[in-house]
This record gives structure tokens, sequence and C-alpha cells, in this order.
């Protein structure tokens, strides 16, 4: 009986666990260290172009610390078309117009977690655009973004990032867009970042402490926005270098101090500044009649005082002038028409004969600083400007999903 027995289950081994390896397609596993199939490696791929293919494991590397993908993103993120790989983008570069590389990335919106960039985009050699707004990337930026010769847009905005101030941007002369708001970054911002050429500077919602660089009106930035730190000191008078370029100035939320400088008045053509919520005191100046081009104009949230300027209610652009919660005393009859169309807001301040003022005895309660050089307040360095209506400009410190 045992001599039977031993044939028969080496026969039954041959039947069930060999001959199936021979007569099917599917490849043999062992029954005791099952084992799954290898990773496709770039050598068993068909790129585009090799610049794709020596990029292939860097996204994949990317891929697998990716911690959350709520959207389902990172699926499309297989095989070698990594030109439909969706937030890649590709393009000729500009060393070889007959290759192919991935020129742009964005993943604004992508709801991405991962701990780090670290070994992802630094290692994008063709990379010029790089946009993940509102994702969950945290770390720091690593220095060896700076050898991205081509990278000219860099929006992080909208993460969990920490750390100093990313100090190889500086040293990016083809930067011309930087995004770095609504992070964790901390300490100083170098004065050198505001001699760039950027178009624009975007470091709102972030945790910044130190008084203003005093070459703040050497940037030739369009859009700058400050906002939400914890910047200190006054407004540097050189602001108004700025006065070719820059377009919108954002620094509310801060603890700026001091006095509303003259040259406020000589950014012709911005039509946006936010300096409300501060601790800025005195006047306001009479340069900012100047303003022609000014459509959002906000001061509230301070210890301002005297009159409100005439020549600045004259304006014909304003769609917004705010300076409630001040210490104001007079409003003229320019000043009180733009009350009456909602375009002036001074409620909470110390003209008696208007309505939701603070009480008398708050008012004779304060005491108002002096400024230096009083007698620039009353200077107005333009003539009267056009008076015309124009519609209002977005909010550019307003969270959002791309620039």
């Amino acid at each position: 009986m045992g001599c039977f027995c031993l044939p028969f289950v080496r026969l039954l081994y041959t039947l069930v666990i060999i001959l199936p390896c021979f007569f099917n397609t599917v490849i043999c596993i062992n029954h005791e260290t099952p084992s799954l199939l290898p990773p496709l490696i770039p050598e068993l791929l068909h790129f585009a172009d090799q610049r794709l293919s020596l990029i292939y494991p860097i996204i994949q590397s990317f891929k697998n610390i990716i911690t959350s993908d709520p959207l389902g993103i990172t699926k499309t993120w297989v095989g070698a078309d990594i030109c439909n790989y969706k937030g890649f983008y590709c393009d000729k570069p500009p060393d070889n117009v007959t290759a192919t590389a991935i020129a742009s990335i964005d993943f604004n919106g992508f709801q991405l977690s991962a701990p780090t960039l670290d070994g992802f985009i630094d290692q994008l050699p063709d990379l010029a655009l790089f946009h993940a707004n509102s994702n969950k990337f945290s770390g720091i930026i690593s220095p060896k973004i700076a050898n991205l010769q081509y990278l000219y847009e860099l929006d992080i905005s909208n993460n969990n990032f920490f750390g100093p101030f990313p100090l190889e941007v500086l040293t990016m002369n083809s930067l011309s867009f930087l995004d770095i708001r609504y992070n964790s970054f901390t300490g100083s911002v170098p004065p050198e970042i505001f001699e760039q050429t950027l178009d624009v500077l975007f470091l709102n919602n972030n945790n910044f402490i130190q008084k203003l660089p005093d070459n703040l009106g050497a940037t030739p930035a369009l859009y700058l926005t400050l906002a939400n730190n914890k910047f200190i000191g006054p407004i540097p008078k050189s602001i108004g270098s700025a006065s070719s370029t820059l377009v919108e100035a954002l620094l509310l939320n801060n603890l700026l101090t001091g006095c509303i400088p003259y040259e406020l008045g000589f950014l012709r053509d911005a039509t946006v500044i936010d300096a409300g919520n501060n601790l800025l005191t005195g006047p306001l100046p009479c340069s900012l009649g100047c303003l022609d081009k000014i459509e959002q104009l906000n001061f509230a949230e301070n210890f301002l005082y005297g009159r409100v300027p005439e020549v600045l209610c004259e304006l014909g652009n304003l769609a917004n002038l705010s300076l409630s919660n001040n210490y104001f005393t007079e409003a003229g009859i320019a000043c009180r028409k733009l009350i009456k169309k909602g375009v002036l807001d001074i409620r909470n301040n110390c003209i008696h004969d208007l309505a939701d003022q603070r009480s008398v005895e708050e008012c004779a309660n304060k005491t108002p600083k002096s400024c230096l050089h009083p007698e620039t307040f009353s200077l107005i360095p333009c003539k009267a400007p056009p008076k015309s209506k124009r519609k209002s400009a977005p909010y550019s410190a307003a969270p959002k999903q791309r620039f």
C-alpha cells in the first residue's frame, strides 16, 4: 500500500503544479514563496525622448512618498507617456528644440500630501514653471532648486512648508514669479529679494518678523504682497521709487508703525494699496491725491488722525476707500459724497456730526503723535488728476487657486 501511494503523489504533483507551466501563458509561481511581477523599468518602456526616460524614476520615486491623493491624480502617472501624466506638461527645451522635456508642472488644487519636494523638482533640469497651490506639501525648500536654470515661475503657496526664507531663490536670475504665501516660513526676508527682477512677489501669511528693509522700493514687482506677517517699523520712503512698476502693494495686518510717507503718493500706477490693521499714525499726506489710478485704498484699523484730504476723495477711480477705526476729525464735501455713495467707510472715527463715531471721551483721551517733516503732508506733487470711472480690480491678497 505504501509503495503505491508515493508514485501516485508524484504524479499528482506533476499534473497540478508542473504541467500548467508548459501549457499556459501565466508565469509559474512557487507555492511556498509567492512573488509579485517586478515593476517596469525604463529599459522596458518606450519613451518619446531620452530626457523623459531619465526623469521617469524621479517621478515614480516622488509618487511613492505621496501619503494622500484624494483626487486620484497619481493613478495617471503610469507608463512611458509622461507628457500625459496629470499635472505634467512637455515642451521643447531651450537648449535643444528637437528634444521633448517636462517644462511645466501644475499641481494647483490637487490636494496631494508629501513630506518633502526634495529630490523631485530639483532633479528636473528643464523645468520652467512649478505651481503647487493648495496641497499639503511640507518640509524645507532644497538648495538644489537653484540649479534649475530655466525656472521662472515658482508657486508653492497654500502648503505646509516651514523654515527660513528660501535663500536659494536669490541666485535664480530667471525667476520672475515667486509665491510662497500661506505657509509657515519664519525669520527675516533678505533685502536682496527686493532687488531681484521679479514681476510678482507674494510673501503674505507666513511668520516673517523684521523691520521692512529700506530698499523696499527697489523692487520692480508689479504685485507686492507682504500682508499677514509681523513686519515692524515704518513704511520706507523708498517705496516711492517703485512708481513706474508697482500696481498692488498689500501691507495689511502687520505691526507697522510711524507715519505714512509722503512718497507713497508717487505710485501713480497703483490700483490697490492696503496698509490696514497696523499701528500707523499721523495725518494722511495730500500726496495721496496723486494716486489717479487707485481703486482700492485701505488704512482702516490704525491710529491716523486729522482731516481726510479732499484731494484724495476727489480721485475719479476710487471704488473703496476704507478709513474706519481711526481718529479722523474732519471730512469735507467731496469725502461726504463718497460716504453717501458707499465708497468711503469712515465709521468709528471722531467726526461727531456723522453716524457711528467714537465717543467724545474716547477721542479726547487720544494724544496724537507727531510726524517728522510735517510740511510734506500738505504738498501735492502732481496736477489734479482727471476724473473717470473704472471697474474695480480683484484683490490679490485674497486666497485663490491660481494667480
